[in-house]
């Protein structure tokens, strides 16, 4: 999956090292956005965060071990999705993504997992794939949802997000439930 055309005039792509200036600009713009739901951003505090980051997803590539994806809209970087790792003796995976405040509602990150769950049943033969997403956060919420997954319970206190300890709702899917 080099480059994955989206039907919202978005693309994925692999996301380059020469992108990390961008990346983090991007971050940047959307901290008070992002800080409330991903743990990782407090520890992003410079580009060459975000090159470290675009590093091990170009190790996670070569090491058949996951993949990171750039969301882009227009020439810009919009947003990332992507495999966190792959669980291959047990044939799967979970998906994380992150999009800018001002690309929401385009359905961009609706179309941009169903492109990576379908690369997980369909390129990789997968078994299974997980999302997991604070139970407060609606819209994390709204995408595994609208694309079929089953709600397979709630990871109380699951993962510390600044000074707090979220929820995690967790939905999956089953490469026979994939339409």
């Amino acid at each position: 999956m080099l480059r994955h055309e989206l039907r919202s005039g978005a693309h994925l792509r692999l996301l380059e090292e020469s992108d990390a200036d961008e990346l983090y600009a991007l971050m940047d713009r959307n901290r008070a956005h992002l800080e409330r739901w991903m743990p990782w951003v407090p520890a992003t505090r410079s580009p060459e965060d975000s090159l470290a980051f675009i590093r091990t997803t170009r190790r996670q590539i070569a090491d058949n071990d996951g993949l990171s994806l750039a969301i882009v809209r227009d020439g810009a970087i919009a947003g990332t999705a992507g495999f966190h790792a792959v669980d291959w003796a047990n044939r799967s995976t979970t998906i994380g993504y992150w999009l800018s405040a001002d690309e929401q509602g385009r359905g961009t990150m609706t179309e941009a997992v169903r492109a990576l769950v379908d690369h997980a049943f369909g390129g990789w033969g997968l078994e299974r794939v997980v999302i997991e997403a604070a139970v407060a956060n609606a819209r994390s919420r709204a995408v595994p949802e609208r694309l079929g997954f089953r709600e397979e319970g709630v990871r109380r206190r699951a993962e510390r997000v600044g000074d707090r300890y979220v929820d995690l709702v967790v939905y999956a899917m089953l490469a026979a439930d994939w339409r």
